[in-house]
């Protein structure tokens, strides 16, 4: 994914294959948050931020790790998803291989529900990140601080879905319960997203 181009990627996306698919355009979603954070941070220098330098380098830095981090969570899905298929397409001829294949399919399901389990986690330093740069960013591109939130939004939301249906596949209680706490709190990432855009919003208007 990393060496592909944009037209390749949708191409793929489009295309009728298991993956990618949503979780690989949530791990994307994260990556354009961060780095539509790190573009502002980056604008957000010289004499007139020096009393904001060090927390515009720390957003800087963070944002650029989250970058890094979005797209690996993009490739780590459409992995995690086609092992998923795999587990599917094992024989189930006999009782044994019905029992090896049922184990195979719920152990993928959890690997395939931990990873937008992750992105969630980090939409929601993204977010954070937003927070903060939203009072202290240059303003001439603090728009692009209301798309991170959104794109963070994104990235959350569906990573939500994700989780939901590969929780839908699983009855071990442990899995349930490990994929299930990844989901506390969402609603509240999402509406903290929408506040810092109505922020940006309210402050262009001004």
């Amino acid at each position: 994914m990393r060496s592909d181009t944009l037209d390749r990627f949708l191409w793929d996306l489009a295309a009728r294959v298991p993956a990618p698919g949503g979780g690989a355009t949530a791990g994307l979603h994260l990556a354009q948050a961060a780095a539509l954070l790190g573009m502002v941070a980056r604008y957000t220098d010289g004499e007139r931020y020096a009393e904001h330098a060090d927390a515009v380098l720390d957003i800087r830095n963070r944002a650029d790790a989250l970058r890094i981090t979005g797209l690996g969570l993009a490739e780590d899905d459409a992995r995690a998803f086609g092992a998923v298929g795999a587990a599917y397409a094992l024989p189930r001829d006999t009782e044994e291989a019905k029992r090896v294949r049922t184990a195979a399919i719920a152990a993928a399901l959890v690997e395939a529900g931990r990873i937008p389990a992750q992105v969630i986690r980090a939409a929601e330093q993204v977010v954070d990140l937003a927070e903060r740069l939203r009072p202290i960013g240059n303003p001439n591109v603090i728009s692009d601080v209301g798309a991170a939130a959104d794109a963070a939004r994104a990235a959350a939301s569906t990573a939500r879905l994700n989780v939901e249906i590969n929780l839908a596949g699983l009855t071990d209680p442990p899995a349930r319960s490990e994929l299930s706490a990844a989901l506390t709190g969402v609603d509240d990432l999402l509406r903290r997203a929408d506040t810092v855009t109505d922020d940006v919003r309210e402050q262009i208007r001004r």
